[in-house]
């Protein structure tokens, strides 16, 4: 089995992402073959993944996702790999119950036997990072803490306090990273910038890789890891595991390609740009096993969609950002509200949910047209509208099941609906604490929008029940 790596915080802003890509990159040119991976929700840590080491991100996530597939997430991406590196989210111990519980990176690494480096801030610090290190280290004793990378570490005398400090815990020392604040990535609401803004930037990657080769020596931090997962300590039953206000997500069988074979393929057109950005990777391997060649499309720089479609997937991202651009594009507009009236199943989550309305208000109060397939607008607010874990239940046949499904996914957004459509509701949601108010996605035809991303793995059965719909509607 591959080697694994978990790379924790003790906070958000400690830098464990900067530290995440510099492994990446670093790595990568020295000729090992890194498997990334990111816990929780998030779509913009991935991309940068991608961009550091060259190869796909998936998102794995103790709430959304039985154990088993976690697990199996893991073992098929990081296959033929030297080592599997997966960063988590916040800090090492925050999730949605009891510290180090579902959602918490501290999960993820029981549940894959996964080492943990933690990444601490030690600006402003001195002897007192020995506490800080055996409390990390001592709370849960079902968790290897590999060590302890500090960053924005300064001068020689800084870091001889800190080693000496840490020197009585036992806790090793992995590295110390210079404070280099021009090293920082630019963020935005949602979170940092995303790889589709950054791939341009020059050298921004191999100066983060000349700086964690600097700071940590990454020989000794391969020779530390085991070279076969430890014995995976989370609990495997999902009643156990999570604190969900209803019955629990089944664990279901992945779909079979080799059955999906012999179906007709299908053509489903994904939007994909700098606008729309935001797609659990996992989403568009299910459907290409399910049977659908997934056809990217631009819907900031083309002017119509590509040939014989058979449905639609418009996932999330920063449509706001790019308002004017879509907005002027209006062969592309109507050609997507055409699409809809047509029949032909779609998917819209989030920003593309937003694209598909009859309006945009940016943040500067500036309303810009757009498709028109779902009579409602959107108006983006100063703060997010809603966050957090969301639990779906199909109270009406949808493309990505009948009434009755089940999935879970997460939401996380700025705007807002101006006032709910005259449409059916395509299924209620709960949070990690019970029952949310109104509908969590309309039917506008056979398009479903929806402000919450599903992930696909947490009911594999989406995935086929969305290729069989485009199947029925025809091209």
């Amino acid at each position: 089995m591959t080697r694994s790596l978990l790379v924790a915080g003790v906070s958000s802003g400690c830098g464990k992402t900067s530290v995440t890509l510099g492994l990446l990159a670093a790595l990568t040119r020295r000729g090992v073959a890194v498997a990334p991976f990111k816990t929780g929700p998030d779509f913009i840590d991935p991309g940068l993944h991608r961009l550091a080491c060259g190869r796909t991100s998936h998102n794995l996530d103790s709430w959304m996702l039985p154990d088993a597939a976690n697990r199996a997430l893991l073992a098929r991406h990081a296959r033929g790999s030297g080592l599997a590196l997966i960063e988590g989210a916040m800090g090492l111990f925050d999730g949605t119950g009891p510290p180090g519980g579902p959602g918490s990176a501290a999960h993820m690494a029981r549940l894959l036997g996964a080492p943990v480096a933690l990444v601490a801030d030690a600006r402003g610090m001195a002897q007192s990072v020995a506490a800080l290190a055996t409390g990390y280290a001592r709370f849960d004793p079902r968790l290897r803490v590999a060590g302890l990378i500090l960053n924005r570490v300064g001068g020689p005398g800084h870091r001889e306090v800190l080693a000496e400090a840490l020197e009585a815990t036992g806790v090793p020392l992995l590295g110390m990273l210079a404070r280099d604040e021009s090293l920082a990535l630019p963020s935005r609401h949602l979170g940092l910038v995303t790889a589709e803004d950054l791939e341009h930037r020059p050298g921004w990657l191999e100066r983060l890789a000349d700086w964690v080769e600097a700071g940590i020596d990454l020989d000794r931090l391969l020779a530390l890891l085991p070279e076969h997962a430890q014995e995976a300590h989370a609990p495997t039953t999902l009643a156990a595991r999570v604190p969900a206000p209803d019955a629990p997500v089944p664990d279901m069988p992945e779909p079979d390609p080799a059955a999906a074979s012999g179906a007709e393929r299908v053509r489903l057109g994904l939007a994909r740009d700098r606008a729309f950005c935001f797609v659990y990777e996992e989403n568009l391997r299910l459907l290409e096993a399910a049977g659908a060649e997934i056809v990217p499309f631009s819907p900031l720089a083309d002017a119509r969609l590509p040939e014989s479609l058979h449905g639609l997937y418009l996932p999330g991202g920063y449509p706001e950002l790019h308002a004017r651009t879509l907005s002027e594009n209006r062969t592309m507009l109507e050609a997507l509200r055409a699409f809809c009236a047509s029949g032909r199943p779609v998917l819209a989550e989030c920003g593309g949910f937003m694209a598909l309305m009859d309006s945009l208000v940016d943040a500067a109060g500036r309303r810009w047209p757009m498709a028109g397939a779902f009579p409602c607008a959107a108006r983006m607010g100063p703060r997010f509208a809603a966050l957090g874990y969301r639990e779906a239940r199909f109270v009406r046949d949808t493309p990505l099941g009948p009434a009755g499904t089940t999935a879970r996914g997460h939401e996380f957004h700025y705007s807002s609906l101006e006032s709910a459509p005259n449409l059916p509701g395509a299924y209620d949601i709960s949070g990690r604490k019970g029952p949310l108010p109104g509908p969590g996605g309309f039917l506008a035809g056979n398009a479903l929008g929806s402000y919450v991303h599903l992930h696909f793995a947490s009911n594999p059965g989406l995935a086929p029940a969305f290729a069989d719909a485009m199947r029925r509607a025809g091209g």
